[in-house]
């Protein structure tokens, strides 16, 4: 089967996208509930906004009044409420072969990497929040991590990101992006490729938009410029690319993943997903099938006051950003003062505004949707309009623009809003 993508096609290779499960244990109404909010809210983690939250908290609110049977034993029913305060919560994306479909290679083909390091990180008031990418290739030092097997790994001082996770697992990446970053991180989660293909086949796919065609031999992603609906393994290939996108490297690749997660989560908010019960329930189910939880994160009642801390905040206030980095040898590293200011504004729980543009990668779509000038008011009086002697009524002058609230990040952070719409900058094989 070719591994070329259709424009428009929602189809996606057959493969195996959702975790074996075994028997369900019995439970009463109240904990099947739990359960289920769990598992959509759940969403949060991989998407970096909560819209399912929504729908997951009108099903647990409109759940009728349940009958107490003979031989069942009462559960404690969750509280639902937002999360007192901000959250730091650390998003791992795993190229580990180990559990994946065949198509990917043998499991030890690769070793456990951390392709992908994002930072989700809410405000104290929920009123804002940001998803901090890290590039793979960024040298950074890394502290002495627990080995899983007792004892623990020496530190080191100039080692990729991405080697974290094969060094010490998901405990040893969220120490070094704590070191690194000097924020407290007590959630952590790590998706793998299963989870991706799942996920943005459970919505029925994502669109996205190509500027340029996109040409890579190696996932085999071919596309023509325009908008494309992608799904399962199309989806994955199309976030994974990297040499048919702007200049071939991963900063760019990032670019191009900033514009999938917006639009998944445009696609998440909608009322077409929000609205089809069916949706919701598969989606909260492809994630949580495909995720490796942190202590901390593993209840039902964490998980849902996550994700109703984010489900009110607008799509303008949910910003998409890339640490500001520079090339060395081998890599890139961090650009002084540029990447400690976005930290301090993290930090101190402000909001971040971008300045820069939204990378290489990425273009303006000029087919945004634009939102339509407010209609003039209509006069109820014919005189207004037709008597001459009439006096004009003198301008109102504007008040001066306000500055935005929060920290305006250097040039060199670049990103988007999950309100923005970008298309991939694509690259073919001429210029590879």
């Amino acid at each position: 089967m070719s591994d070329q993508l259709r424009p428009r096609s929602n189809g996606s290779k057959n493969l195996k996208t959702v975790a074996r499960h075994g028997r369900l244990k019995k439970s009463n109404a109240a904990v099947a509930v739990a359960k289920f909010l769990a598992g959509s809210m759940a969403v949060v983690l991989v998407s970096g906004f909560s819209v399912a939250a929504i729908a997951t908290y009108d099903v647990a609110a409109s759940v009728q009044p349940s009958v107490h049977l003979a031989n069942e034993s009462n559960g404690p029913v969750p509280s639902i409420g937002a999360i007192d305060g901000g959250v730091n919560m650390l998003v791992v994306g795993s190229d580990s072969r180990v559990g994946q479909d065949a198509a990917f290679g043998p499991e030890d083909s690769t070793g456990d990497l951390n392709d992908v390091t994002m930072l989700l990180h809410i405000s104290e008031d929920h009123s804002n929040a940001s998803v901090i990418s890290f590039p793979r290739d960024m040298y950074v030092p890394i502290p002495s991590c627990p080995d899983p097997d007792g004892g623990s790994f020496p530190a080191m001082s100039s080692q990729k990101i991405n080697t974290t996770l094969t060094y010490g697992g998901l405990a040893c990446t969220v120490l070094t992006v704590e070191k690194l970053t000097g924020l407290s991180i007590p959630f952590a989660a790590e998706v793998q490729f299963s989870g991706v293909m799942a996920m943005s086949s459970a919505v029925g796919g994502v669109p996205v938009c190509v500027a340029e065609r996109i040409e890579d031999e190696y996932t085999g992603v071919n596309l023509d410029p325009g908008e494309h609906m992608l799904s399962g393994y199309d989806a994955l290939q199309f976030l994974r690319t990297r040499h048919g996108v702007g200049d071939g490297s991963d900063l760019t690749r990032i670019n191009n993943q900033q514009l999938f997660m917006s639009s998944l989560v445009r696609t998440i908010k909608s009322a077409d997903t929000l609205s089809d019960p069916t949706k919701v329930y598969a989606l909260a189910k492809a994630v949580t099938a495909n995720m490796r939880l942190s202590d901390s994160l593993n209840s039902v009642t964490t998980l849902a006051s996550i994700a109703i801390a984010l489900k009110d905040i607008d799509l303008n206030q949910v910003v998409f950003a890339q640490v500001p980095t520079g090339t060395t040898a081998g890599g890139v590293k961090a650009i002084q003062p540029a990447f400690d200011n976005l930290f301090e504004a993290v930090a101190a729980d402000q909001p971040l505004s971008l300045s820069g543009t939204t990378g290489r990668g990425t273009v303006a779509d000029p087919n945004a949707p634009v939102e339509a000038a407010p209609a003039p008011a209509a006069t109820t009086d014919p005189a207004a309009t037709t008597d001459p002697a009439a006096t004009d009524v003198p301008a109102v002058t504007e008040a001066p623009a306000t500055e935005a609230p929060g920290v305006v990040l250097s040039e060199s952070v670049t990103g988007q809003t999950a309100d923005d719409y970008t298309c991939t900058a694509g690259r073919t094989l001429e210029d590879q």
